[in-house]
């Protein structure tokens, strides 16, 4: 997908899910167009540094192995601290090359996802990750009254040819639904707010019972943090959360995730949820997850687009709040492979 922003996008990313990273891994990633590698060292602590060793370039992400709060390198054994710093060489054990550092990507874990902060310059975090919880404080939530979102609520799409930016846009879309995803009511945009680095948006889907036009059936409380993810909260029937997160991989490609928190039933305190609720989550929401997918393959950017009456405040708002994210010029060979 050839877009006129760079790919390089500033804000929290989701990379994984915390269970993928066991104390003593060390894996290999490539995300925002670089090889990086993270590892879980000996006291549970996650890192994500970058993957080349500066010694002679070796991916440490390839063999590497964790010693203490270190990662060494596969090659000559040179060991990298979490702050990136050389810590110790085996052939001149007293004399580290304080020189030389790898990046660091600022990294959090909550309620089992995995994010890392990406600033094209390296710059620290501008805002922290929100609480994925109690970010929707109308809410009054206890997050272990819901089964754990992975794997049994997960869903990994990876190196597709989507922007960011495409996948926030869908935010002030109602009338897809009924396209895309085959609802049998169209929702309607209920409120949309504009707060710093977050859009938020209250979707409405009318009650077909009630004679009652604002009622409503359903209602998704959406918050964008950024053009990295959503998060959702459900107001209806079933009242769970989720969050769906886009994550460049470099110019063209990206990485998509896709989590669900679904309310434990009453009495069951296990983190696993029960055959009959994984059969309706995947049946009602897992197996429609990438409806959308199918569409942002094969789509392309219009800049100026013939937007409806109904559409086109919201949507060029969006547009004009996603401009903060971009602080770097778009690359002139930024285009998805054909």
């Amino acid at each position: 997908m050839k877009v006129p922003f760079t790919w390089k996008v500033t804000g929290w990313f989701m990379i994984g899910w915390s269970a993928e990273f066991q104390p003593g891994d060390v894996k290999p990633l490539r995300y925002f167009g670089d090889d990086l590698v993270a590892y879980r060292d000996e006291n549970g602590e996650l890192h994500v540094l970058s993957g080349h060793c500066r010694h002679l370039g070796a991916h440490i992400g390839h063999g590497g192995k964790v010693v203490g709060a270190c990662v060494e390198c596969p090659f000559h054994g040179w060991r990298w601290g979490p702050d990136g710093t050389n810590r110790y060489i085996p052939y001149q054990p007293d004399r580290p090359n304080k020189a030389l550092r790898l990046r660091v990507y600022p990294v959090r874990e909550q309620y089992g996802c995995v994010f890392v902060w990406h600033q094209p310059e390296g710059k620290p975090p501008k805002w922290e990750l929100p609480d994925l919880f109690h970010k929707f404080p109308q809410f009054p939530t206890d997050p272990a009254a819901y089964y754990r979102p992975y794997p049994e609520f997960s869903r990994k799409a990876e190196r597709e040819p989507v922007h960011p930016q495409i996948v926030a846009e869908n935010g002030p879309d109602s009338a897809h639904f009924y396209y895309v995803h085959h609802a049998t009511v169209t929702p309607v945009c209920l409120h949309w707010e504009i707060a710093d680095e977050e859009w938020r948006f209250l979707t409405g889907w009318p009650d077909t019972s009630s004679d009652d036009p604002n009622r409503m059936a359903l209602k998704i409380h959406s918050h964008l943090s950024g053009l990295g993810f959503a998060i959702s909260a459900f107001e209806g029937a079933s009242n769970h959360r989720l969050i769906f997160a886009c994550t460049p991989v470099e110019d063209g490609l990206s990485d998509m995730f896709y989590s669900i928190w679904w309310p434990r039933l009453p009495g069951d305190t296990s983190d696993v949820p029960p055959p009959e609720v994984r059969e309706r989550v995947e049946r009602q929401y897992l197996r429609t997850v990438w409806d959308d997918l199918n569409i942002w393959r094969y789509q392309e950017y219009v800049e100026n687009p013939a937007l409806s009456k109904t559409d086109a405040k919201p949507y060029m708002a969006l547009r004009r709040w996603a401009k903060q994210f971009y602080e770097v010029p778009v690359a002139a060979e930024a285009a998805a492979p054909a």
